[in-house]
């Protein structure tokens, strides 16, 4: 395919996220956070599912379902093994119907085994959970669309339930899954109307450092397009920026950075490999050097990865806004 024939990028999309926490203001100052994005210019804003410090994330989509206007929620992203699909389903729908068309349904197979543990929630292999996720994302996909669901699956059986209440997006509300290893991927690239391309973890939920590179993420959104096949053009590709470090001196940030890695911080990273100050600078998931620089950047990384939805940590709201100022439209 010449250059002249490959079809136009997507435009760019921003999401704000929050979690409800103490840091943030807590829960009763969660709704004003999600006013926020939607006044700094953000498409979406989403809350992540854990359950210790943040809100529940269901409740918190109904209560900014009726506290936003134009800004989409959404979940970035639901932990599969913590609620059975049908019952999911439900809540979506609601959500959808009470925002008025405005919900995108992030799901993971779930992650973090502390979490499970903690809650007395049996954390299966990582097959099994793939397995799971797999099964509920046919179910959701029947009845997001407000019709009657028929499953026979190895771990999830729906006999004659009829999606209720219809959504109020149509054929149903976007579904988006995240995940960096290749199994997650590929179950993306098959059902998935938004990716969210995460670099790997370990057994553990530590983020290998090494997937951080451009070079990495490149290859993973190539391993989704081979699953996806015909379906590709139709996906939306997402990441989310682990950290805004604004500063009128790239490199030597880029240094400051390599050095608290080097000493451990931040804690939820393996560092599997020995990385250069251009591998930081280069990387989609840190935004380092003036406004200008960093919207740069963000248009390479499109350029080289075709992702155009891009996340911010929640707490980095308001440090990368000036940037979704210069590429709004784009």
């Amino acid at each position: 395919m010449s250059s002249a024939d490959a079809p136009a990028p997507r435009k760019f999309r921003f999401a704000a996220g929050g979690e409800g926490n103490a840091e943030e203001g807590g829960a009763r100052r969660f709704a004003k956070l999600a006013q926020k994005a939607e006044e700094l210019g953000y498409d979406s804003f989403m809350i992540p599912d854990h359950v210790g410090n943040q809100v529940g994330p269901i409740a918190a989509l109904g209560a900014l379902a009726v506290a936003t206007d134009k800004i989409r929620i959404g979940t970035a992203v639901l932990a599969n093994g913590f609620r059975h699909p049908a019952i999911l389903a439900k809540d979506a729908t609601t959500i959808d119907v009470l925002s008025g068309g405005r919900l995108e349904l992030g799901i993971g197979a779930g992650w973090m085994k502390d979490e499970f543990d903690q809650a007395g929630i049996e954390y299966e292999r990582p097959g099994v959970r793939i397995a799971k996720l797999e099964e509920s994302l046919q179910i959701l996909d029947t009845l997001l669309r407000g019709q009657e669901c028929n499953f026979d699956g190895e771990y999830y059986k729906i006999s004659g339930l009829k999606g209720s209440p219809r959504p109020r997006q149509g054929p149903r509300p976007p579904i988006a899954v995240g995940g960096g290893g290749p199994k997650m991927l590929a179950l993306a690239a098959k059902y998935a109307d938004i990716v969210s391309v995460a670099p790997p973890s370990t057994k553990e939920g530590k983020m290998l450092l090494s997937g951080i590179t451009m070079e990495a993420t490149a290859a993973r959104v190539e391993a989704i397009r081979a699953a996806a096949g015909d379906r590709f053009g139709d996906i939306e590709l997402n990441w989310t920026i682990t950290a805004v470090m604004p500063t009128e001196d790239r490199e030597a940030m880029a240094e400051m950075a390599l050095g608290a890695i080097s000493n451990g911080y931040p804690p939820n990273i393996e560092a599997d490999v020995t990385l250069t100050a251009a591998d930081i600078l280069d990387s989609p998931y840190l935004a380092i050097g003036t406004y200008d620089e960093i919207a740069d950047q963000i248009r390479k990384v499109r350029d080289r990865t075709s992702m155009s939805y891009v996340g911010i940590f929640p707490t980095q709201m308001e440090a990368f806004a000036p940037v979704i100022a210069l590429l709004k439209g784009e």
